[in-house]
């Protein structure tokens, strides 16, 4: 007992050396390979579910757009307990308080399960009310129900695999976590092949396959903490009813519910001003969302390799490494995501295709890709801004940055500009939200930076 005692705090000795001496270049790119490749497979298989429901028709087409409100419904909650959490846990394991950061994680992993659990049930009582919300058609309907239907099902598992990934990356664990959801997506695509073009399921394949690779990836993200491979724990015996620490993970987690949740209003308020210009300007935003979300996963994935770095040394007191790793990912991702919004400028028609041949979603979205490229490779100053804010617990302002993109701007752009130049107004409004946030994100990151204290550090950088 007493061996595994020294063990156990040989190994948070040895993880704290690491995320507050290592070069901060080398950490972060460490911290954020296993994250974007994560998010490629993760991404991969949402195209995959596309790319296959594409073959049936448009209207189907359609209906992975409008679930896609759905999902995002999910994973609001699920970011909110896992950023509100890991945020947290970081910084408590950099002041090198264990036990209260196994407070956060366990509380933040039961909460999830019930908010997933509650959002299935209701969900499924006002299936068609909820299909219509989020911008389905009559046509689209019925191929919306048969998906939503596993999507559903699968709530409990996807909001608290959200919980347990981003533990495991605010810990410097990213390997474990790409691990659980790389598995999930690789078995998503054959279950998509296997269901939709060998048993012929349809649209309801896709949803099926979505569901049982959503548990999958929920027991292999389980296994570290089920090995002792974590600090944090799930044991019954972390989990406190205590209203101060719900209150401060939901605070610190509130940037996160706010993104995703005005993600799902914005593609919900989307394909209903779409759905005026007929199915296939649905389909042209579901498949153009898809794309976009694909090429972002190089900036979500160094961002969310500099965020433990970040909120690990703001808890050290080590704060001239916040702001290196903050120009370092900046820096890396501007050039990266220059090069890859060239390219979909190019290519824009073929992608587009790829996913549906269809003339009129061909023409629609030709447009709209080549618009979002242009505010697409300056995205990661307001991406990190938010990230950054949110991981050292300055809730306010990540909560404000969060809202600005697909909420507080793009909103008002879509309604605004659709009302004065139809679909070619729907077509410019996320490009110029894009840009307009970044915009405004980068005052409030200089004013941080200059205030941000710097105290003598000795030789190792201990504070």
């Amino acid at each position: 007992m007493e061996s595994d005692e020294k063990q156990e705090l040989s190994a948070m000795e040895e993880q704290y050396r690491k995320m507050t001496q290592e070069p901060v270049s080398r950490l972060i790119l460490s911290l954020s390979l296993p994250t974007i490749v994560s998010m490629l497979v993760t991404n991969i298989y949402n195209m995959a579910d596309t790319w296959f429901v594409s073959g049936i028709g448009t209207s189907a087409s359609g209906a992975t757009g409008v679930v896609f409100g759905l999902m995002a419904i999910l994973q609001a909650f699920g970011f909110m307990f896992g950023h509100g959490a890991g945020s947290n846990i970081s910084r408590l394991l950099g002041a090198r308080n264990v036990e209260h950061a196994r407070n956060f994680s366990a509380d933040s992993f039961y909460l999830s399960i019930g908010a997933g659990t509650l959002v299935m049930v209701l969900g499924l009582i006002f299936m068609n009310p909820l299909m219509r919300l989020l911008g389905s058609t009559e046509t689209i309907l019925p191929y919306a129900r048969d998906y939503a239907f596993y999507i559903l099902i699968a709530g409990p598992a996807l909001t608290s695999s959200c919980v347990m990934n981003n533990i495991l990356r605010y810990e410097g664990k990213a390997f474990y976590a790409m691990i659980g959801l790389t598995s999930g997506g690789i078995l998503n695509i054959f279950g998509d092949a296997f269901l939709i073009r060998v048993l012929h399921m349809g649209i309801a394949g896709a949803g099926l396959s979505t569901a049982v690779s959503q548990y999958i990836s929920f027991f292999i993200l389980l296994l570290p903490y089920l090995r002792g491979k974590t600090q944090s724990s799930f044991s019954p015996r972390y989990f406190v009813w205590n209203s101060r620490l719900i209150r401060n993970i939901v605070m610190t987690g509130t940037p996160s519910l706010l993104r995703q949740g005005l993600n799902s209003l914005s593609t919900m308020v989307m394909n209903n001003f779409a759905g005026v210009y007929g199915d296939a300007a649905v389909a042209a935003v579901s498949i153009v969302t898809r794309i976009v979300m694909f090429l972002n996963c190089v900036t979500i994935g160094i961002g969310q390799g500099f965020q433990p770095v970040s909120a690990f040394n703001y808890g050290a007191k080590i704060y001239r490494r916040v702001k290196e790793g903050f120009l370092y990912s900046l820096k890396s991702a501007l050039l990266l995501m220059a090069a890859l919004s060239i390219l979909a400028w190019i290519f824009a028609p073929q992608l587009i295709e790829w996913f549906r041949d269809d003339p009129a979603v061909i023409r629609i979205g030709e447009k709209m890709l080549r618009i979002q490229c242009i505010g697409m490779f300056i995205s990661p100053l307001s991406v990190y801004g938010d990230m950054m804010f949110q991981s050292i617990g300055k809730a306010k302002t990540a909560s404000f940055m969060a809202s600005l993109r697909r909420g507080i701007l793009l909103i008002p752009l879509v309604i605004l500009l659709t009302s004065l130049f139809g679909l070619t107004g729907l077509e410019w409004c996320q490009g110029i939200a894009e840009i307009l946030t970044a915009a405004i994100t980068m005052p409030f990151v200089i004013r941080f930076f200059m205030r941000l204290p710097d105290p003598p550090l000795s030789g190792d950088d201990a504070p």
